[in-house]
């Protein structure tokens, strides 16, 4: 049995689609199962409390865990106690960033890789960088026809499509070869937000166009949405990549046995969502 944490998530939801394709015995762990669509697995397994974790680990052999980091070793314990054996977490290539001990956003995910650190099940880690999907946060301005505010529209990103990071889970849960490594996930493409904004455009047909604004100006207008202290982080990271290209992996490649999905095909894959249209 294969425990998949972050029921709602669109990693999660790719993955729980793949190992049923397969025949695996899967549940979907979430803080509101009842929430989930009809006819999924669903249990309750709330990373943020301890008490839903021993039912949903039951007879479970393997896990994909989001990375919660407030009750990781709790959720280690029990996982040991339920004799798991191998867990592939999801966290971050931000762990990386020399600020990951300060930046809130690196910390939680380090945070939660330390936690599993000294467990004797195996683990294995996913790093992936920028997820395509963080374009949604764009859509709302592009369908009401307002410009999106950036105030770094030259900082370099990775995007990775989300089904590439399942099918990397995928591959890590269901077959030995490379389990228990840790890898950093990339797109294809190291492309800045304003090439971004720009194939947003040429893809959708859906003119998209960025207004520059100051770091303290986009920090306001994301106060409704981002707590201060993560927004903080995000800036920072934001200004260490202006101009600076990410480095690109082959790590989808090695994984899945084919590319990584471009920028261009997530676009494809969710051109409505740009749009409005069907």
């Amino acid at each position: 049995m294969i425990l998949i944490t972050g029921g709602r998530g669109t990693v999660a939801t790719n993955l729980l689609s793949l190992l049923r394709a397969d025949g695996h015995a899967v549940r979907i762990g979430s803080g509101r199962p009842g929430q989930l669509p009809a006819g999924m697995p669903a249990v309750a397994c709330d990373l943020r409390n301890p008490a839903t974790f021993a039912a949903a680990l039951d007879g479970v052999t393997s896990v994909f865990l989001y990375a919660e980091p407030e009750y990781i070793a709790e959720f280690a314990s029990a996982a040991t106690e339920a004799g798991v054996g191998h867990i592939v977490l999801l966290s971050s290539s931000a762990v990386l960033d020399p600020d990951a001990i300060t930046n809130p956003v690196a910390k939680s995910h380090l945070d939660a890789e330390l936690g599993l650190a000294d467990t004797p099940m195996t683990i294995s880690v996913l790093r992936p960088g920028a997820f395509a999907s963080n374009a949604r946060g764009w859509s709302f301005a592009i369908k009401a026809d307002r410009p999106v505010s950036l105030p770094y529209p030259h900082a370099y990103a990775d995007p990775i499509h989300e089904l590439d990071v399942a099918e990397c889970a995928h591959a890590l849960l269901t077959k030995p070869d490379h389990r228990g490594g840790v890898y950093a996930l990339t797109g294809p493409q190291t492309l800045t937000f304003a090439a971004q904004i720009d194939l947003i455009t040429e893809v959708t047909g859906r003119t998209a166009t960025i207004a520059h604004v100051t770091p303290d100006e986009w920090k306001q207008q994301m106060a409704e949405f981002i707590p201060a202290h993560y927004a903080d982080g995000l800036l920072d990271y934001w200004r260490r990549c202006d101009g600076v290209p990410t480095p690109i992996t082959d790590t989808v490649t090695t994984l899945t046995g084919h590319p990584a999905r471009s920028f261009t095909t997530w676009l494809e894959d969710h051109a409505s969502e740009f749009t409005g249209c069907p």
